[in-house]
């Protein structure tokens, strides 16, 4: 269940309000984990049982690593508790790619290959792992206080609202208002507005770009031409902004209905200046994990040029494993680390002193080049797609026109995703709500956001096409 779909929108979200605003205060943290729960089982079945098992198994070492600080036991327990999170996510995620691996060399050797059945994947494990592991490692720094209520340490770990998605939302961020928080008006009236313009964003953009980048690179090679190759690649790029920050904000703005208040995760990354700037702005919560938990250990760049590019690339190419467990996300994150280095060599001075016009060129063209192996199946598909993206003439017969895809309604999609990709939407907005009264200012907002709900709930209603990328992370 995804936050666009019907069954969410008409039916669990409503009852959910009406529970957890109808119970009393001692009552509402035990609604909204029942809640949680229910929405992870909704999708995922019996496979809740991961998600309660890391439940347990993290408040547990949670609990001895408090208990035993400062000593050896305490380290152990602490080391053990970070090698369990990364086992199952080994397991869980990484065993049907190891061992496929595996046996393509154990065949090349004269060796039977190893048969195993496939392992499921569960929906977000990616997220709350990284979200546990976290929790243990401030623990350890002394950075937060151990939650010793199990009930309030799984709202934590399963609060619905970033449980299967993100943002990745570090204990620190909400360890008072898992106590102590309340609902304002104006705070419930904010996360209504965020959650409608981030399901205007999944509805109105990623979805109808998406169905087109699919169409594209759904095509054999032979009938890509350059044009057609280089439409899908950017609809895919509107599509994976949309669709995720567009999850996000729906993500925050669910979290401040309930009186949470999560951290930003996207910063209009399209509008950066340089990779380095991109990486500041994209999937915030993730980039900033990999930074304080694995690249400012591993010593960040104060140690030697060497070491501080060596530490960038494994950052990387941890940060493509963490999306999924194939070559091309590993490609996908080396090409990253790769562009990071070389902007550290200096490159990034010629990129600052270029015109804004050609950074940005710059920035979109290295970002969509490499979202080619990010959205390929295969490595061999994305070589012959980035071939077609490189080649001027397509010569073979069977090779699309460009007119079949190149409609009105996906000109007018990629026009509103250019634009909304950037702060000028809502440069606008705040300009033209600036100097109104209140009463002014609030009939202003109900009418707009009145008519994003209505465009959304018409286009959830009728259409059919609506994934959610980040899922299978």
């Amino acid at each position: 269940m995804v936050f666009s779909d019907p069954s969410f929108l008409f039916l669990f979200l409503p009852l959910v309000l009406i529970g957890y605003f109808a119970v009393p205060r001692q009552l509402k943290n035990p609604v909204l984990l029942a809640s949680s729960l229910l929405f992870y089982a909704w999708e995922e079945k019996l496979f809740v049982l991961v998600m309660l098992g890391s439940i347990l198994f993290n408040y547990g070492v949670g609990i001895a690593v408090d208990r035993w600080h400062g000593h050896s036991s305490g380290r152990t327990i602490f080391t053990l508790g970070i090698v369990g999170n990364l086992l199952a996510l080994a397991i869980f995620k990484y065993a049907n790619f190891l061992v496929e691996n595996l046996n393509v060399a154990l065949v090349a050797l004269g060796i039977s290959p190893i048969h195993m059945s496939h392992v499921h994947l569960p929906i977000g494990i990616s997220f709350f792992t990284f979200q546990a592991m976290s929790y243990l490692i401030d623990l350890r720094r002394r950075d937060v206080a151990v939650q010793r209520n199990l009930l309030d340490f799984a709202l934590y770990k399963s609060l619905f609202p970033q449980l299967i998605a993100g943002p990745i939302v570090r204990y620190r961020t909400v360890e008072h208002e898992i106590h102590l928080r309340r609902v304002s008006v104006e705070d419930f009236a904010a996360g209504v507005q965020r959650f409608v313009i981030g399901l205007a964003k999944k509805t109105m953009i990623a979805n109808g770009a998406g169905l087109r980048a699919d169409m594209i690179f759904a095509l054999p090679a032979a009938e890509l031409t350059t044009p057609i190759a280089w439409l899908g690649i950017v609809c895919y790029t509107l599509q994976i902004y949309f669709d995720f920050s567009g999850y996000s904000d729906m993500a925050i703005g669910l979290g401040r209905m309930f009186g949470f208040h999560f951290l930003e995760n996207f910063r209009y990354p399209y509008s950066a200046g340089s990779i380095t700037d991109f990486w500041r702005r994209w999937h915030i919560s993730l980039s900033s994990w990999f930074r304080d938990y694995v690249y400012i250990p591993l010593g960040g760049n104060r140690k030697s040029g060497v070491r501080t590019y060596f530490n960038l690339v494994v950052i990387f190419t941890l940060c493509g494993l963490w999306h999924g467990a194939s070559w091309n996300f590993l490609i996908w994150g080396l090409c990253h680390g790769a562009l990071l280095v070389i902007e550290r060599l200096g490159w990034i001075r010629v990129v600052e002193g270029a015109p804004a016009l050609l950074r940005h060129g710059y920035v979109m063209l290295a970002v969509m080049v490499t979202w080619v192996f990010f959205r390929a199946d295969t490595l061999p598909q994305s070589w012959a797609y980035l071939s077609a993206m490189a080649r001027q003439v397509n010569t073979d017969s069977r090779a699309q026109p460009l007119g079949f895809f190149l409609d009105p309604e996906i000109l007018l999609i990629l026009l509103a995703g250019v634009i909304g990709s950037t702060p000028l939407p809502a440069k606008l907005y705040s300009r033209l709500v600036t100097g109104m009264s209140a009463m002014v200012r609030n009939t202003v907002e109900l009418a707009v956001f009145g008519l994003l709900l209505f465009g959304c709930v018409d286009l959830v209603a009728a259409g059919t096409y609506n994934p959610f990328i980040y899922f299978r992370f």
